[in-house]
């Protein structure tokens, strides 16, 4: 076999293996985050619209705020479970939200 297709084959496995770990990497914030922000929002701008609350990110070392949005529900029944920050040993660690079919 052809060394540069050797080559190839390798940098894209420990491609796969290096995103795979980082993805799973999860930052453990020191500072606990503030108190949610109430956000004020309308009706529904379209049918199965559902309001995805905003949030608390740690981004260079201070706390920003992610306004909430609207989000088609992706089937019916579907139920959005919000992320949330966890208190985790001596810091906090966001879980993200997502979909929840019942």
């Amino acid at each position: 076999m052809d060394r540069r297709l050797v080559r190839i084959g390798l940098f894209f496995a420990l491609s796969l293996v290096l995103f795979t770990v980082l993805g799973c990497y999860t930052a453990v914030v020191r500072v606990p985050p503030p108190p949610p922000r109430v956000e004020t929002y309308g009706p529904a701008p379209y049918p199965d619209a559902v309001w995805v609350p905003g949030h608390w990110m740690y981004r260079g070392g201070e706390w920003v705020w992610i306004p909430g949005h609207w989000e088609r529900r992706p089937r019916s029944g579907a139920v959005w479970v919000p992320g949330h920050w966890e208190r985790r040993g001596e810091g906090w660690v966001w879980k993200d939200g997502h979909w929840e079919y019942r």
